[in-house]
């Protein structure tokens, strides 16, 4: 069942709490990428064009000392934010008081409050009754447009929308769609492209995705675990020795469905290598660490790719931020961009980035905003932030 929307609230001269996912990177007072805050445009748009009275609240960064406060204060969000909409926005500097309360009551119909971070406030995270009962009795209705913060059961994602009648804005019920279409009913061949770091990381992504994809298709530094655990040479690649019996096990389960490189971009030193080659997968001396897939690897993928109406990438195949091992990683982004007929999903993360960097973003049909939510929504698992909201 579909989840109540914006779009099926009477919004008119309401105050409207709208969760939005404002959690940007910057340096001092520069937003150095304001993807987040143009994605959550057509739902604060839509309400102020609606006269709803716009009340947004978002976290920024970990806020656990002082410094952290100075460095997260949300009034640099409040200032791009003016820029990129035409309806007026007040920045309140508090998350709760009378100086948040007067302006609220102040407000008139198309305009936006922007509250403080919301992590200011240490019962945020603990989803603390009493906060989220405050936040709530600020507003008349709540729309949950942070996807990238709904897998966690906070005081502003599960809290407020336990007091007032709740919908999902467009951002989340895109995110939805997208993700839930990839998982409930994928166009097939159904192909997910897993990369990163570590297993650990993926662990319950890869279990549900052997049940539900055609293929899965494993690379980055995980793969060396699994070429571990077939008795291959990895040299000084990274390894979670911890976790091959789970990667023998992925293969028993997968067979004939999972494929992992068959070469490797390798180097004598990470940080400043003299020595870079390739080798076949397994077949890394010591003193020589994996770093990216090979182009028999690249090629391999690509042709597991061919015909796929439905994939899911997570996970950079190498150490893509050091253009020496990005190779693997513009191959997958480039292949998939052009991909005919297929739904490309990218899960957030470092892939996002990727696709971003290399200016394929366009050519995706999703790529999802919020990197850990998206991974659980594929492990199976319930967002806490979704589920409190009703459906249709």
């Amino acid at each position: 069942m579909a989840k109540v929307t914006v779009k099926d609230l009477d919004v008119k001269g309401k105050r409207v709490i709208v969760r939005v996912d404002f959690n940007v990177p910057h340096k001092g007072d520069v937003i150095t990428d304001d993807n987040r805050i143009v994605a959550a445009l057509p739902t604060i748009n839509y309400l102020t064009e609606n006269g709803a009275k716009v009340i947004l609240l978002s976290h920024l960064g970990k806020v656990k000392t002082d410094e952290d406060k100075v460095k997260n204060d949300m009034s640099i969000v409040a200032k791009r934010l003016a820029e990129v909409q035409n309806a007026p926005v007040k920045f309140v500097n508090a998350t709760r008081g009378e100086e948040l309360e007067s302006a609220v009551n102040a407000m008139n119909e198309g305009e936006i409050i922007l509250m403080q971070n919301t992590r200011y406030e240490p019962g945020e995270s603990k989803n603390d009754p009493e906060l989220g009962a405050y936040w709530a009795s600020l507003g008349d209705l709540f729309v949950e447009d942070a996807f990238g913060s709904v897998h966690r059961a906070h005081a502003s994602t599960v809290g407020i929308p336990t007091h007032l009648p709740s919908a999902v804005g467009f951002l989340v019920e895109k995110e939805l769609s997208f993700l839930g279409g990839a998982l409930n009913n994928p166009g097939r061949p159904f192909v997910a492209i897993l990369g990163g770091a570590k297993v650990s990381d993926k662990i319950g992504v890869i279990e549900n995705l052997l049940k539900i994809a055609d293929k899965v298709l494993i690379g980055g530094g995980m793969a060396y675990t699994f070429a571990a655990a077939e008795g291959k040479k990895i040299g000084n690649s990274l390894l979670e020795a911890d976790k091959i019996d789970l990667a023998k096990d992925f293969m028993a389960k997968g067979e004939g469905k999972l494929f992992l490189p068959v070469d490797t971009v390798i180097a004598n030193d990470f940080d400043a290598p003299t020595d870079i080659k390739t080798v076949a997968s397994g077949e890394i001396p010591d003193g020589y660490m994996g770093l990216d897939i090979g182009d028999a690897t690249i090629a391999e993928f690509q042709k597991e790719l061919e015909g796929a109406k439905t994939v899911f990438w997570n996970g950079p195949m190498g150490v893509f931020e050091k253009p020496e091992f990005a190779k693997g990683t513009i191959e997958i982004c480039k292949t998939l961009a052009e991909l005919d007929g297929a739904t490309t999903i990218i899960g957030g993360g470092d892939s996002a980035s990727a696709a971003k960097n290399l200016g394929f973003a366009e050519k995706f049909s999703h790529i999802s905003t919020g990197g850990g939510a998206s991974l659980e929504f594929m492990e199976g698992k319930e967002l806490p932030g979704v589920a409190v909201i009703a459906e249709k």
